[in-house]
């Protein structure tokens, strides 16, 4: 059927492609991202992320625990040559310990989609000031950086904190996708997450005065929630 006045369309969007994300590093003042080294990060973030108690750090990653340091290795190496995804460790930046790491994946330069994910936060990189950090420089750089227009935070329904986190860091939630995939022989339903690039500039300032130093007490305390600095502006 021919198209008429009537017909309702999108509205024009301006511009070419984003830009691929390349391996870069992304530093603040708590953390920085690096690509992905074996040698460098692989002993460090095995340590961290196994033994007891911290199985549940792998409950809703596509990787199950690895049976040794060896095993990880290998999985990270073939995992560190991949453009999408593009995998970077999480660094403290006070001395350069790996505490934990993060993707961009399913990178849609045509249509300047990305997405954060497969997202590994280790014990000492938890709570912290650097696990907001972290975030922060991600979608800075695609937003900034790479000119993508919207940016996707998707994990499993049942995984209740990474929806809490989505929503604290100022992702809107768009649905829910049922029987999305089967992860580890199980159902998957799928939380959908995204932020625009016309919400990042209100997001950018929350982030940007969560952080600051004044943030913080002497011990290292929030002063005030990200989420209520957003809600506030």
């Amino acid at each position: 059927m021919a198209e008429t006045s009537a017909t309702p369309l999108g509205a024009p969007v301006p511009g070419g492609p984003a830009r691929r994300p390349e391996p870069t590093v992304l530093a603040g003042r708590h953390v920085r991202l690096v690509p992905f080294d074996v040698a460098r990060h692989a002993g460090t973030l095995y340590a961290l992320s196994h033994g007891p108690e911290k199985e549940a750090l792998w409950a809703y990653l596509f990787a199950a625990p690895f049976p040794d340091d060896a095993a990880f290795a290998a999985a990270y190496a073939e995992a560190a040559k991949k453009a999408d995804p593009l995998l970077f460790t999480i660094e403290e930046a006070a001395g350069g310990r790996a505490v934990g790491h993060a993707t961009f994946m399913r990178i849609e330069p045509a249509h300047r989609v990305i997405e954060v994910g497969n997202i590994l936060y280790t014990p000492p990189l938890q709570r912290t000031a650097g696990a907001t950090e972290a975030m922060y420089l991600m979608a800075r750089h695609a937003f900034e950086d790479l000119g993508y227009r919207r940016y996707e935070w998707k994990c499993n329904a049942l995984n209740a904190p990474s929806r809490r986190a989505a929503e604290r860091l100022g992702f809107t939630f768009e649905g829910l996708f049922r029987q999305h995939m089967i992860v580890k022989g199980l159902n998957r339903d799928t939380a959908w997450f995204a932020m625009l690039d016309t919400e990042w500039p209100r997001a950018k300032a929350a982030f940007e005065a969560f952080l600051d130093p004044g943030n913080f007490d002497a011990d290292g305390r929030q002063r005030r929630k990200l989420e209520d600095i957003r809600a506030a502006l």
